[in-house]
């Protein structure tokens, strides 16, 4: 087994993950407020104390903090980092709360979105690059204790639906699988001509990776030979990027539904020790590796972001949906207290989460 990285290199390679991603997200702030005339008063990479920074001549703090877990812009007319406005600044030209409803709604969505943009551009040059993997959804053979096998499945079969969901290529049947271990689910399945359905409990599979990290997923136990790597053009490229962007967030949504039910541990969500972790380790692997999982962890800070918790961008944006069937701005007092709901959520998902992440490593975990 490799060893696992220094300290250094994973401290390195967290910061070399989230450091851009984080500028991104609030560069898309930035610029789209920029476009729409809105001023910016600070522009913030991290939290805390000010350790480096300098004033731009349109008046804006470009500074970097000592706690390098995020950032945010602080527009004209912000009371603070939350954008909560501030009572003492009058909404004038130039402001934030001043704008246009939908001004401030595509202001606060362009950060995540501009996460999302860069994990698009990341697997739509990984694709034109080196092309796409195409595979039938064809049984060529079967594993040990193989799910599909025991219930009724032969090799030749063809697999067409997973709980009515369609599958045209083999690599399909994941995203339907993968998060479901021991869930029962109807196969439907086409042999010589002839469709039929079969019900199939999904294996639950634990393996460990290349440096000890415990994995744990569904699997029908089925296999295929004919795998084909077709060359991708420039515009399909992209379309795949959006389609393979989209199918992690499914199974994002996906794992964290399964968490609110119950029906997937807690102890899996991780935090920023976690991340580091695996940042180290996907650097050690290689280049493609590391550019991969930071596709993934922009995806994770555009999903994360869009939820409608106060004090995240998903949070402000239910305050502006509100406001638009309202008619009216939702009160400062409500304002006030979502805010403090919200921002007392997140700061205890992130103990929880960081908890989690303590207690999996050495010498606490397995």
């Amino acid at each position: 087994m490799p060893e696992s990285p220094s300290i250094l290199l994973t401290i390195g390679a967290f910061l070399l993950v989230l450091g851009p991603l984080v500028i991104l997200h609030e560069l898309g702030h930035y610029l789209v407020a920029r476009w729409f005339k809105v001023r910016s008063d600070v522009f913030s990479i991290g939290f805390g104390k000010e350790l480096a920074g300098w004033t731009d001549n349109r008046g804006t703090r470009w500074r970097l903090a000592a706690i390098p877990l995020g950032g945010y812009v602080q527009f004209a007319g912000d009371a603070n980092a939350a954008s909560m406005p501030d009572p003492d600044v009058p909404a004038e030209p130039g402001t934030f709360h001043a704008a246009a409803l939908w001004k401030r709604a595509l202001i606060v969505f362009a950060g995540p979105f501009a996460n999302l943009l860069v994990a698009v551009a990341i697997f739509a040059v990984f694709n034109f690059s080196y092309g796409t993997p195409v595979a039938q959804p064809v049984i060529d053979s079967f594993g040990p204790k193989s799910a599909a096998q025991a219930a009724g499945f032969k090799i030749g079969d063809r697999i067409v639906a997973i709980d009515g969901a369609r599958i045209d290529t083999f690599q399909d049947i994941t995203e339907h699988v993968m998060l479901y271990p021991d869930r029962t689910v109807s196969i439907s399945g086409e042999r010589n001509g002839v469709e039929f359905v079969l019900p199939v409990k999904i294996a639950r599979v634990t393996e460990k990776d290349r440096f000890g990290n415990v994995i744990e997923r569904g699997m029908l136990g089925v296999a295929t030979q004919s795998v084909k790597v077709e060359p991708v053009g420039p515009v399909r490229s992209v379309t795949l990027a959006v389609d393979q962007c989209m199918g992690i967030v499914r199974t994002m949504a996906a794992g964290i539904a399964q968490i609110v039910t119950g029906e997937r541990s807690v102890q899996e969500l991780g935090g920023p020790i976690r991340i580091a972790k695996f940042s180290g380790e996907y650097f050690s692997v290689g280049w493609a590796a590391f550019v991969a999982f930071a596709a993934m962890i922009s995806i994770n800070l555009a999903f994360i972001n869009l939820l409608p918790i106060p004090v995240l961008d998903g949070g402000h944006l239910a305050m502006y949906a509100a406001e638009a069937i309202r008619r009216k701005p939702v009160s400062a007092r409500s304002q006030e207290w979502a805010f403090r709901t919200g921002l007392a959520f997140v700061l205890a998902l992130m103990l929880f989460a960081t908890f989690n992440d303590i207690v999996s490593l050495w010498p606490f975990g397995n």
